[in-house]
């Protein structure tokens, strides 16, 4: 019998609209001789499957079982493909431990931990060949005093952020002090910030974005890495999304021993997270020093067909459907 595979898109943010693009992506490369796919959309409103003829049918939420035709259909395994809440941040998976429902992504807790930019570089700190730029960490109750707290402890250019949330919502390059508040206000006012901001010291260099996933064999493969380059002044929302404003080159022109170190920073941080599935490492290559700087960390990284990823997967060699066939059977296995 062919496995049951819940493909999960939607979520509760701004992102959902990313992820019904990856997810129809990732639907149109699944052998589905081999898996019977049911698309599962995730809304604050409702859950539902819905079938090729548009009809939507509620999940149980209770069991997460679909009711379809007279019999319930229960899943063999979850594929997330969810951006943002809740699906990148710890709460489905929690939500199918308690179902005992295996899943495609890293579990609860690597999920809830990395979408904490701040809690995450503590985590990482001390990997060898690996560089973290100094930052504060902001909370709520120092918004008032926030602007102090940074210029007290870094220096500028900063980088000021969401410490949660993705697609770069919120973010700003402060290059003087006087356009540090509003930068923070920004940050802290952006959706799913977890009402906290990050500020980091602006490193310049070569920016790239790398795959890293677990195969069905259990071993850790690393894709090749894409370069980033854009027009802006950095890679914002507007250059993610609109074309044009930054070219992606894949594979990034690298030498042997940067592909390497690469590799073996990769590996480490996807050990240290214990990260499960695919995921996605943003770092830059500092100007002068060849330093490798942490970015941050993707669990449900992008699958449109020119995301990051499935590019990563073609320079690979690898066809797209195969690539998510070994993430739903290396899942499958790990679940026994």
């Amino acid at each position: 019998m062919k496995a049951k595979i819940a493909l999960i898109t939607g979520g509760y943010t701004g992102e959902a609209e990313v992820s019904f693009k990856s997810s129809a992506f990732v639907n149109s490369q699944l052998d589905h001789d081999k898996y019977d796919v049911y698309l599962i959309t995730i809304s604050k409103d409702a859950w539902f499957y819905t079938d090729k003829d548009g009809r939507q049918y509620p999940i149980l939420r209770e069991s997460f079982t679909l009711p379809l035709n007279g019999e319930t259909i229960s899943f063999d395994l979850a594929f997330i493909m969810v951006h943002g809440v809740p699906g990148e941040d710890g709460r489905l998976q929690s939500y199918f431990d308690l179902l005992d429902i295996p899943y495609t992504s890293c579990d609860a807790l690597t999920s809830a931990l990395t979408m904490n930019k701040g809690y995450t570089k503590a985590v990482l700190n001390g990997i060898p060949e690996l560089y973290l730029a100094k930052s504060v960490l902001l909370f709520e109750s120092q918004r008032a005093e926030a602007a102090n707290v940074v210029e007290t402890n870094l220096s500028l250019p900063y980088f000021v952020k969401p410490n949660a949330g993705g697609s770069s919502i919120g973010m700003t390059k402060v290059k003087e002090s006087v356009q540090l508040q509003e930068a923070i206000d920004k940050a802290f006012d952006a959706e799913n910030t977890g009402k906290q901001v990050i500020v980091e010291e602006f490193v310049t260099g070569r920016e790239f974005s790398e795959g890293i996933f677990r195969n069905a064999k259990g071993e850790l493969v690393v894709l090749p890495a894409t370069e980033v380059r854009t027009t802006r002044e950095f890679f914002d929302f507007e250059a993610k999304y609109i074309p044009g404003l930054t070219e992606e080159i894949t594979p990034a022109d690298l030498t042997t021993e940067q592909q390497e170190r690469a590799a073996r920073i990769l590996k480490e941080i996807y050990v240290r997270l214990n990260c499960k599935g695919m995921v996605r490492v943003d770092f830059f290559l500092e100007n002068g020093t060849d330093k490798f700087y942490f970015i941050e960390i993707n669990t449900i990284p992008g699958q449109t067909a020119q995301s990051f990823i499935p590019q990563q997967v073609r320079a690979f060699g690898m066809k797209e459907g195969d690539f998510y066939g070994e993430l739903i059977e290396s899942a499958l296995l790990s679940a026994k």
